[in-house]
């Protein structure tokens, strides 16, 4: 029995020895994998990070534009407003004109019609008054 247990333990250790060497074989596997993964993972988290900023200037550069848009959306805005009250202006004096010159038509024909020429003849011209001399008076050459 002592060689059977001899023999036993022989075995033993030679497949003792096997998944030994079969267990350092998947660590030393799995510490290379663990050591790629990590190298991913940094080469990942650099791209990101890279992203990151590339995403951050890109939105830098969209609100740059954005401002500028509503900028010069303001100064058109202005421009417009100031045109328009521009025009408004100019049609006031336009009206303004027309109704004189309106105005001053009106008084015409109305001086020129039959009826204006009556009105303006009874207010511009007074009754002529009569001179009676008088029959006692002497005249300045001596006669009576």
């Amino acid at each position: 029995m002592l060689g059977r247990d001899g023999q036993r333990r022989k075995m033993d250790n030679g497949v003792n020895a096997a998944i030994l060497e079969r267990l350092e074989k998947v660590v030393q596997s799995l510490q290379d994998n663990s050591v790629k993964m990590g190298q991913l993972l940094a080469v990942h988290n650099e791209k990101l990070d890279k992203q990151d900023r590339i995403d951050a200037v890109l939105f830098e550069k969209v609100e740059s534009v954005h401002r500028e848009v509503n900028r010069q959306a303001a100064e058109i805005k202005k421009g417009c407003e100031r045109d328009i009250r521009k025009v408004d202006d100019r049609l006031r004096i336009i009206e303004k004109k027309m109704w004189t010159i309106f105005g001053a038509l009106s008084i015409i024909s109305f001086i020129v019609s039959p009826i204006g020429q009556r009105v303006l003849k009874s207010t511009l011209t007074s009754a002529p008054q009569q001179s009676i001399i008088p029959s006692g008076i002497t005249l300045v050459d001596g006669s009576s």
